[in-house]
């Protein structure tokens, strides 16, 4: 069930079903309703207690069990593990609570580690829930625990103090009522930002005046979006005329935030304990699972499906063999007359079960621990990556989990966003263009025009009239339009005056575009000085201070892709100035040169540069009282707030004039380029999904080679829909792409041929949503599917002006495909976060634009270039290893179990183990288990350097190519096929022969423990052979497996164990050493077993390599050459010497050539060393 659905069945609980509302009421300082007021209706909230712990005392072992065994594969060993605890009173049964404790084992090992992490928790909890808060009660500070805090008190919060609960800001010791926050431990931001406290309750300053207010708090119940919140206070001046407030994310205070450079705030709690913003975050998001760990349950089903036949087989063949009553059970053995006589069925049954007591070690419970590890430790070696560590942010990957390791090396299809993920997010003001003029701030010294647009009619040089006042409208509306802060007190955020250049302040804005703005129309001759007291400040170039009154900001939005604010100047005249997207901005003007600034935007577009449009339009008093009613209707409204804000909006921004428009370069990212081409060459496809208009994406698509020169484009925007149907367009773009590909099932990893067309797909955000949008008849199938052919058969593809819901959109439309692909997508801003969550793998990249994406990731690193190596290195790494692990494990289990089932067919079907319990407990746990897992961690088949300077090598691995069915029985019938060498051939090779000195024979148990022995030096010994990068370290685990199976089977039957009722290994191991022929015999059967897959390797790589195997071979090649030219280059040094020394054979001759040949060149053409070495040389053999 959704936590979020628990939740809310708690709250209705908690307030009585018939009490709950969508809203709640909150009177602040917990003062009694007004007389006249609507009858408030009671809620309980909870206490401000926190509890990020999942268990308690008395639910631990349950609710901890509970979640281990809802997994399928623990569920079975559950299930193993009871029928094993029931066959303990059955006689001459397995002796099973031996194999048993692996399973309680496990089981305890993960649940002290759970245990130990929630008391961790327990820890964390209580100093939280007891720090001391402020508390303000009848007019006084009052000192309490944080967990005795309730909603409606009001709360005092001083400098470097974290906000005990989400707080109303209602005033601050700033005489302007704001307060700056660092939010770092909620979203990673570490920048201060700023809020902004109730304007009728910013004025109390003290205790007292603070107690005094009567004021209630209408807001919506608990949610856990950081960013929004809709709420309304009633301040009540007069007792029965409030004055109401709308309440935005600016004025809530986040509990887990921290106050700085402010003094002192006073706050009300409106959400407390587990209804805060941030313990509604801890809720995880949705899990992810793996093409690997899909691929491991199914292995699982399989092998349960062996394990049942086996059971099966040997249960009929029992009864079968007993059906003979000469080969029936004999009267001595262990059952009584009543179990002989109990029901055939019954008897039936049990002996099944205990069959598959018996053959369950064919699924290992160790093998999901030992993932489990691999997954846990592998993160560490990207964390520790130095070449992914980014000097200029100082920071480097970080891993949020790591249970997508291995997804990493299967991507086929990468989202990426552009602005901040491409590019470096760092804006510059290249040019503005007004009324047909081009301006360049960094050539311009008086804001004089220095270029004019070319074809376009321009006003005169120097303008004057309207066209001087529309100039100086553009730049007091760049100076105006914005959410920019000014950074000019020395304390914040640790900058000091003197740091900054002459002495000016520094802008901060959460939009790079804007801060670029406003630095660069300072070269302009207009610089934005500080908002004061509600007052914006600009200095004009005549170094005069203008002061305009802010009155409204209606803010940008990615549906509008636009932002407006109105001011007043001193004069008295009220403007509007709107700034946006060209397409957003262009149906709403009604006046100025909208062709020539139009062409000029085109223009800037296709050069790559980011363009903004820039209009306005002045108000009546009346007109602005009618925006104010319609502007507050909508701010005060507590259900759908933000759609009636984009209706009112959408009524204000219309009939403008256009003023003229910016270009803004945005730089694209250090070798993000050649990422990208990486990338491809691997098979990938790439795909960039911006909000950028098509022309400036189209630029920076081309800049970073995800289109080339012989790409041909082929569009699919509004444009070409409106002179096409959207069935024709669709028709003709299919047809196109099918004329050179041939086949719509081309393989998304075959890569594209020399002589192969190469397309280019451009899509926009309104041609998607035709699309995507169902058709009359219910469906739109047709058109997706289409859309879909379409894609395969292009090489990249543009999505341009896209909607954040739009590019999530797109990622599951892809993911949801027949091929069903891996996706993956990276992003760096908020609006990214929605493709992130939906992505099979989501990248955050931690830029400018806050860490939002980066929380919400999988995976987070500094620059989009690295992830070139987290993909062809540290993917291709993270699968190779894992499917290594999960195909070995089945493997060596099967060479295990399967001697066991052949065993049956000698001892009459009774269940008789063929391994000593002590062996059929540690196998896995003990002798196999380390080698594998150090080979998982630290394995290195090729070279990172050859992964990087190969990334085609990426397609050898793609749709999970190392745990495919061919594989996966190839590793099956390898087992059984050694299963099979080491049963017959000890069995064959023993079989009535005297082996021992003293005349004595090998036993059961002796023939398991040869059975064994070749088994554990085998399955060790194939790792071997399978590893290419050897350490110390993997010296060190494979041989001391190895000893130590020898030593302890040497300590096992050498001494007499107390706490063994029976011994029967005693002395067994000793005697089979002591055998001249089982040393033989241990020796050739490894032998046996091993040739079959080293001729199989050996004939693959002659007959069909694939490119990873012929990069193997080359670098065998390579370091055998450099041996050799070691080597050469040793003799060679040798021999000059001896030759020098006139020693050598023949040297005398060789030296007078020398000297003939030097005769031939003039004196200053001779080295002076060179004919020195020679006189020394004739000097030495005479």
């Amino acid at each position: 069930m959704d936590c979020s659905l628990i939740r809310t069945l708690i709250n209705r609980y908690c307030a009585g079903e018939e009490n709950w509302v969508d809203n709640r009421t909150i009177y602040v300082g917990h003062r009694e309703p007004p007389s006249g007021t609507e009858a408030y209706i009671p809620q309980r909230y909870p206490d401000n207690r926190i509890v990020s712990s999942k268990y308690t005392f008395w639910n631990f072992v349950p609710k901890n069990l509970f979640e281990q065994f809802r997994r399928i594969a623990n569920f079975y060993f559950l299930i193993i593990f009871l029928v094993q605890v029931s066959l303990l009173f059955e006689p001459m049964r397995t002796c099973a609570m031996t194999p048993s404790m692996k399973v309680v084992f496990v089981v305890t090992i993960t649940s002290a580690r759970s245990g130990y992490e929630d008391w961790l928790r327990h820890k964390a909890d209580n100093a939280m829930n007891q720090c001391p808060v402020h508390f303000i009660q009848h007019g006084k500070l009052v000192r309490k625990q944080s967990r005795k805090l309730r909603v409606g008190d009001i709360v005092m919060v001083k400098e470097d103090e974290t906000f005990p609960c989400d707080l109303i800001f209602l005033s601050s010791s700033r005489a302007d009522g704001t307060c700056f926050v660092t939010t770092a431990s909620l979203d990673g931001e570490s920048s201060h930002k700023t809020y902004y406290a109730v304007q009728d309750t910013k004025s109390f300053h003290n205790e007292e005046d603070i107690d005094a207010l009567h004021a209630t708090i209408e807001c919506e119940q608990p949610q856990p979006d950081l960013y929004k919140f809709v709420g309304r206070i009633n301040v009540y001046h007069d007792r029965n005329d409030p004055t109401a407030r709308p309440l935005g994310s600016e004025n809530l205070l986040l509990r887990g935030a921290t106050l700085k450079n402010t003094e002192r705030i006073f706050g009300v709690a409106i959400y407390t304990g587990m209804e805060t913003k941030m313990a509604l975050n801890y809720q995880s998001k949705s899990q992810k699972r793996s093409a690997v760990e899909k691929s491991m349950n199914v292995f699982l089903i399989v092998y349960l499906c062996i394990l049942i036949s086996k059971a099966l087989i040997n249960t009929i063949l029992k009864y079968l063999w007993q059906s003979n009553p000469f080969r029936d059970e004999p009267w001595y053995n262990q059952k009584t007359e009543p179990e002989r006589k109990r029901n055939l069925i019954l008897r039936a049954f049990t002996d099944f079960l205990a069959f598959m007591v018996l053959f369950n070690y064919i699924i290992p419970v160790s093998m999901y621990v030992t993932v489990e590890m691999q997954k846990f430790l592998g993160s560490y070696f990207l964390t520790w990556d130095e070449e992914m560590f980014d000097e200029d942010t100082g920071e480097g990957p970080l891993v949020n989990t790591s249970d997508l390791n291995e997804e990493l090396g299967q991507v086929e299809y990468i989202f990426t966003d552009k602005t901040g993920t491409l590019t470096e997010n760092n804006m510059k003001f290249r040019e503005c263009c007004i009324e047909g003029h081009v301006y360049i701030p960094h050539a311009i010294c008086n804001g004089q025009i220095l270029t004019d647009c070319s074809g376009i009619d321009m006003i005169d040089s120097s303008p004057g009239g309207s066209g001087k006042e529309r100039e100086e409208l553009f730049f007091r509306a760049l100076c105006l339009c914005h959410t920019v802060q000014v950074k000019e007190d020395d304390s914040i955020d640790g900058l000091k005056k003197s740091q900054l250049s002459g002495g000016s302040c520094v802008y901060i804005s959460s939009s790079p575009d804007e801060v670029a703005l406003v630095e660069g129309i300072q070269g302009l001759g207009y610089t934005y000085l500080r908002l004061k007291d509600n007052y914006m400040e600009i200095l004009n170039p005549k170094t005069d201070i203008e002061r305009f009154e802010l009155l409204e900001i209606l803010s940008f939005d990615s549906v509008r892709r636009r932002m407006s604010v109105i001011v007043r100047s001193v004069t008295g005249d009220i403007f509007l100035f709107c700034k946006g997207a060209d397409s957003s901005i262009f149906p709403r003007v009604t006046e100025g040169k909208i062709d020539q600034i139009r062409s000029r935007v085109e223009r800037n577009a296709v050069e790559g540069l980011r363009t903004l449009c820039v209009a306005y339009k002045k108000f009546t008093c009346k007109e602005y009282e009618s925006v104010c009613r319609l502007l507050e209707n909508a701010k005060l409204s507590l259900q759908d707030r933000e759609k009636k804000l984009a209706e009112a909006y959408e009524q204000i921004e219309r009939d403008l004039i256009l003023l003229g428009a910016t270009a803004v370069e945005d730089q694209l990212q250090e070798k993000a380029a050649d990422t990208i081409e990486a990338l491809q060459k691997a098979g990938i496809k790439v795909w960039v999904l911006t909000g950028d208009k098509m022309e400036t994406a189209a630029a920076t698509c081309y800049a970073c080679k995800l289109f080339r020169r012989n790409t041909q484009l082929l569009e699919l925007t509004t444009k070409k829909i409106e002179e096409q149907s959207l069935h024709d367009v669709l028709f003709d773009l299919s047809k196109t792409v099918l004329k050179h590909s041939g086949s719509l099932t081309r393989d998304s990893f075959s890569g594209l041929s020399t002589d192969m067309q190469d397309y280019g797909l451009i899509i926009d955000g309104a041609a998607l949503s035709l699309i995507m949008k169902p058709r009359e008849d219910g469906s739109s199938g047709n058109y997706r599917e289409r859309f879909l052919e379409i894609c395969r058969n292009c090489t990249a593809v543009l999505c341009c002006r896209m909607a954040p819901l739009q590019k999530a959109q797109i990622v599951k439309l892809i993911k949801l495909s027949k091929e069903h692909p891996i996706t993956l997508a990276i992003g760096d801003g908020a609006n990214d976060v929605s493709m992130i969550l939906e992505a099979h793998v989501g990248i955050g990249i931690t830029g400018k634009e806050g860490r939002q994406a980066a929380r919400n990731s999988d995976y987070a690193i500094p620059k989009f270039k690295h992830l070139k190596k987290m993909l062809l290195v540290h993917g291709h790494f993270y699968y190779v290893r894992i499917s290594e692990l999960v195909q070995y494990f089945f493997y060596k289990n099967v060479c295990f179990i399967f001697p066991q089932f052949l065993y049956q067919f000698f001892c009459g079907f009774s269940q008789q183990p063929l391994y000593d319990t002590a062996y059929l407990t540690l196998y896995n746990i003990s002798f196999t288990s380390l080698p594998i897992l150090l080979y998982s961690l630290m394995e290195q088949h090729v070279s990172t350097d050859m992964l990087r300077r190969e990334p085609s090598l990426y397609r050898d691995i793609a749709k999970n190519a190392l745990l495919r069915w061919r594989v996966f029985i190839y590793w099956t019938f390898l087992g059984v096929f050694d299963a099979v060498v080491f049963f017959f051939g000890a069995y064959f090779l023993f079989d009535n022969t005297v082996v021992t000195s003293n005349g004595q024979m090998f036993g059961n148990w002796t023939f398991g423990t040869l059975v064994f022995t070749v088994l554990v030096f085998t399955v060790t010994l194939k790792l071997a052979l399978d590893t290419h990068y050897w350490t110390w370290i993997n010296h060190f685990v494979i041989w001391g497996s190895l000893l130590f199976y020898i030593i302890f089977s040497l300590l096992w039957g050498g001494i007499v164990w107390p706490f063994l009722n029976y011994q029967r290994m005693y002395y067994v191991f000793m005697q089979m050493l002591s055998s001249g022929p089982a040393w033989l015999g241990i020796i050739l059967l490894i032998t046996v077993s091993l040739l079959p897959d080293v001729l199989k390797k050996v004939l693959c790589r002659q007959l069909c390599p694939t490119a990873t195997e012929r990069t193997q071979v080359k670098l065998s090649f390579t370091r055998l050459s450099d041996k050799y030219y070691e080597s050469v280059k040793i003799r060679a040094r040798l021999n000059f010497r001896n030759i020098v020394k006139g020693t050598a054979p023949g040297c005398s001759l060789l030296l007078n050539k020398m000297e003939n040949q030097v005769k031939k060149f003039p004196e200053h053409k001779i080295k002076p060393i060179a004919r020195r070495q020679l006189v020394l040389s004739k000097s030495t053999q005479k």
